[in-house]
């Protein structure tokens, strides 16, 4: 009983740790951290939703480019800077993430929103 105990600690440690040292190069934030984080005029407001949906509403002074274009990652590149930091958005935030997946590799400072409404902020 006492060594079942034992491995169940540890198996539960190892994967906490696992967890932990996981990590995407990128920072998720909660709706309200995220209001917080753009209020800084310095930080890019990076819309990855499609024009139809960035046309209905977005985050003022967001920059519109769709992640599920085949060009992505060639626009996001070329046209936001290397050294500010990117906050990210979508509908959802599945988009977010893929958009921050993809350019974690080129640009290293992004922050994504958690599923938001889109009130325009």
């Amino acid at each position: 009983m006492k060594k079942n105990r034992i491995l169940c600690i540890a198996t539960m440690l190892c994967g906490l740790i696992a967890c932990h040292a996981q990590t995407n190069g990128y920072e998720s934030l909660s709706v309200e951290a995220y209001e917080q984080t753009i209020a800084d005029t310095s930080v890019v407001r990076l819309d990855v939703r499609t024009a139809a949906e960035f046309a209905e509403g977005h985050i003022y002074k967001a920059v519109n480019i769709d992640v599920l274009k085949p060009d992505f990652e060639q626009k996001a590149v070329a046209s936001l800077p290397k050294n500010r930091l990117i906050a990210v958005n979508c509908r959802s935030g599945k988009r977010s993430k893929n958009a921050a997946n993809i350019l974690v590799h080129n640009l290293s400072l992004i922050h994504i929103s958690e599923p938001t409404r889109h009130a325009q902020i």
